[in-house]
């Protein structure tokens, strides 16, 4: 494991929760049984249960498949602590939810579980969306619900302008979509998707992320989130934009300033596929 990338998920964190769509979020909550059995696709350090447990979700199952082992084993040892869970001879519980990280491919470690609801956040746009949807319908039960929150969707932004901007996000999105499976408009075709399969599109809204200087600087640990961001937007155009590495020195000096603002467009989406 990377130890960046467990800092990177956790420092997110906080973005995240400014970006989910409320209307969405009431929506899910009011569909839930009283106790669901949750899975999570891409856990990450695994933020969804305190966040689960924030919403009233406090009762039911909740597991979390991650394809890092190395973080799922930081999810294990963070969530525990900041929840003060008890250990169980499969993981944790918190009151009456019990819950468990496991490594795998989230793709076909949930089949047939027959689970209330499938939490993808920031996950569908890494995979094929169709197949995202196939696997998490497989495991769901009647009723059961698909929430993928933070879906991105092809727009990113950095403010003040920069002469290379259009030069260096477009070779950063063009990298995205070089990857297997990667779509920087799959927020889009996910309601597309939805739309066209059987079952109901419930609900969805707009999940950007944006982080914008407060007094010269950047809350929580906001900064280094944005650290990232621009590495591995550098990191896919220094070989295309002759301008990049200017760019990137730019960027790193209004960040140190306290002066760079960034925004990335995404979707959350809330489907209940037809069983």
């Amino acid at each position: 494991m990377d130890h960046a990338d467990e800092r990177y998920l956790e420092a997110k964190r906080t973005v995240d929760d400014r970006a989910l769509d409320r209307r969405v979020r009431d929506r899910l909550l009011a569909e839930l049984p009283a106790a669901p059995r949750v899975l999570e696709a891409g856990a990450g350090t695994g933020v969804t249960v305190p966040r689960l447990l924030d919403w009233g979700v406090t009762a039911g199952s909740y597991r979390g498949v991650d394809s890092d082992p190395g973080i799922v084993e930081r999810a294990r040892a963070l969530r525990t602590a900041e929840l003060d869970a008890e250990h169980t001879d499969t993981g944790f519980r918190v009151g009456d939810l019990t819950g468990r990280f496991e490594a795998g491919d989230a793709l076909t470690a949930f089949d047939d579980e027959r689970a209330n609801l499938v939490v993808a956040g920031a996950f569908v746009d890494l995979v094929p969306v169709e197949a995202a949807l196939d696997a998490f319908a497989a495991a769901l039960g009647p009723d059961g619900l698909v929430y993928a929150p933070i879906t991105f969707d092809g727009v990113t932004m950095f403010q003040p302008d920069h002469p290379a901007d259009d030069a260096v996000i477009d070779a950063y999105h063009r990298a995205i979509d070089d990857e297997p499976g990667r779509d920087t408009r799959a927020g889009r075709h996910l309601l597309d998707r939805c739309r066209a399969r059987d079952g109901d599109l419930l609900a969805a809204g707009a999940s950007d992320w944006v982080v914008h200087p407060r007094d010269g600087g950047y809350p929580a640990d906001e900064r280094y989130f944005l650290e990232r961001i621009l590495s591995f937007v550098a990191d896919a155009a220094e070989d295309e934009v002759p301008a990049a590495e200017s760019w990137l020195t730019s960027r790193r000096r209004q960040l140190e300033a306290g002066s760079l603002t960034y925004v990335a467009h995404g979707y959350d989406v809330l489907y209940r596929p037809e069983q």
